[in-house]
């Protein structure tokens, strides 16, 4: 019998690499908005963040999920994201 091969994906704050479930995917929607997709599944360009608070202050201090996704993020946005981490 196959063993199942679990998709891993690169945090981009620690580069660090990680099954896709325990990453937080945000996405850039084709009309522009930003969300955060929790199904893993939604259309347009993603970035992994792991689901930790300090990686989190890291990724909103270097700007760098606004440079991935090439747009602005509003803190409406990353507040969002620091309720699902501490869930």
């Amino acid at each position: 019998m196959k063993v199942k091969k679990i998709p891993l994906r690169t945090c981009i704050v620690t580069k660090e690499q990680f099954p896709k479930k325990e990453l937080l995917r945000i996405v850039r929607t084709p009309d522009g908005n930003i969300v955060v997709d929790e199904t893993g599944k939604l259309n347009g360009r993603g970035a992994y963040i792991k689901k930790d608070i300090t990686v989190l202050e890291k990724a909103i201090k270097t700007k760098i999920l606004e440079k991935r996704l090439e747009c602005e993020i509003e803190d409406s946005i990353y507040d969002e994201i620091k309720e699902i981490i501490e869930k």
